[in-house]
């Protein structure tokens, strides 16, 4: 079976204007492959560049050389200079993103919230508010703050709802930052049934697991991620 996501020769700096325009390498020529039923765990030491890393396979940096390739419509999708609106194709439809922290929309319910993503699909409303009825509840969130905007809701609750947000899509290729970072470990528990469930459906799992039990229950593969060579002085973002 072919990968679903295909990175070679990657390389990102970012340009602090503060120092005379100092360019801080953070990723240098980076490659990887995850193939469908495959979880990858970033594993580094801090500020070697996992997170950027993640955020620059989903497109919210951009690289400044190399490839990224998806997996899409049974042919290669090539990220790194394409078109904002081929990003956002793949994010619809192809690679989804859970982050630590969730974007609060206020005076939205929580169910609304996580079912907005298959509405976008064209799912009808009924049953896109069922299926978040249904991981709300696996990920513990009780039933009586459903209809509440998560804007006041504690730090681990936020999270789940991201993390329901994110995965209610079968998303071909999952990118996970921390995704139990603020939870119990009953709470963790659940997540980390989902993420198994997701990558034994057949998903390319890439994430950052802090908590070694959570990468080794969800991990089939390790990638060492290595700060490049810097500036004397500099710190990697």
């Amino acid at each position: 079976m072919p990968p679903a996501l295909r990175v070679s020769g990657l390389s990102k700096s970012f340009i602090v204007h503060a120092h005379g325009d100092l360019a801080l390498p953070v990723l240098h020529d980076v490659a990887l492959a995850v193939s469908p039923g495959e979880c990858l765990a970033l594993v580094g030491p801090s500020g070697a560049g996992k997170s950027t890393l993640l955020r620059s396979l989903y497109g919210n940096y951009r690289a400044d050389a190399g490839s990224i390739r998806v997996r899409q419509d049974d042919a290669w999708t090539e990220l790194v200079g394409a078109e904002p609106r081929t990003v956002l194709d793949v994010r619809h439809r192809t690679m989804g993103f859970v982050s630590q922290f969730l974007r609060v929309i206020p005076r939205v319910a929580a169910v609304d919230v996580v079912a907005e993503p298959l509405l976008r699909r064209g799912i009808e409303a009924t049953e896109a508010r069922h299926r978040a009825e249904f991981l709300l509840g696996m990920l513990g969130i009780p039933a009586r703050l459903w209809a509440l905007p998560p804007a006041t809701f504690s730090g681990g609750e936020q999270q789940r709802i991201n993390i329901a947000r994110s995965l209610i899509v079968d998303y071909p290729i999952l990118l996970l930052d921390e995704p139990t970072a603020s939870l119990d470990a009953a709470n963790r528990d659940g997540v980390v049934e989902l993420i198994c469930q997701r990558r034994d459906a057949g998903a390319a799992v890439v994430g950052i697991f802090h908590d070694t039990g959570v990468r080794d229950a969800v991990a089939t593969r390790i990638h060492e991620v290595l700060p490049p060579a810097s500036p004397a002085g500099a710190c990697h973002a």
